[in-house]
């Protein structure tokens, strides 16, 4: 209906479209993207202080304007393999909403040929062709003249309880 693909349904108002701004890159030779709403910096691949006792994907914490940020491999999430580190390998830092409903939060993930803006409309826009139990993250398939590819959610990327700890509520944590 016109309500979900973006359009205004008053009388009278052009029928145009929701554009999305998708920043795209790749993980194992398939392209994906994250909503660019959701994107406050491209950084150059920073090394990551590794925290013992979290899955593979997690490769540590970095430092980013005066605060530590979690690391996620999304070669490591999705495939089982980090990335090739190429120039065009980065860190995209991402806001989300934080784990204990309070605020948000920042969360870096690591990807390779980070290169593009890219506009969708959502009427190309397709739900997700499968319902994976263990990739929430997964989004819609968007279709482009050259292919497809898929929007992930970065806010689902970790589990809750994985979340939870690297994301301590402030109320948690022990003060001075």
């Amino acid at each position: 209906d016109a309500r979900r693909a973006g359009l205004d349904s008053r009388p009278g108002v052009p029928q145009r479209p929701h554009i999305m701004q998708l920043l795209t890159f790749t993980v194992a030779g398939q392209a994906y993207a994250v909503e660019s709403r959701k994107v406050v910096e491209v950084l150059p691949l920073v090394p990551a202080r590794p925290i013992p006792h979290t899955p593979p994907y997690v490769r540590g914490i970095f430092s980013y304007r005066g605060g530590l940020v979690p690391l996620v491999d999304l070669g490591e999430r999705l495939v089982g393999r980090p990335p090739e580190e190429r120039l065009s390998t980065r860190v995209v830092v991402v806001e989300i909403p934080a784990p204990d409903g309070v605020g948000t939060a920042r969360l870096g993930l690591v990807a390779e040929n980070v290169i593009a803006i890219r506009a969708a409309e959502d009427a190309e826009a397709e739900p997700p062709p499968l319902d994976i139990p263990g990739a929430p993250f997964l989004g819609r398939v968007i279709r482009l003249r050259e292919g497809t590819l898929q929007v992930i959610d970065p806010s689902r990327l970790l589990p809750a309880d994985l979340a939870a700890g690297l994301f301590p509520s402030r109320e948690r944590v022990p003060q001075p």
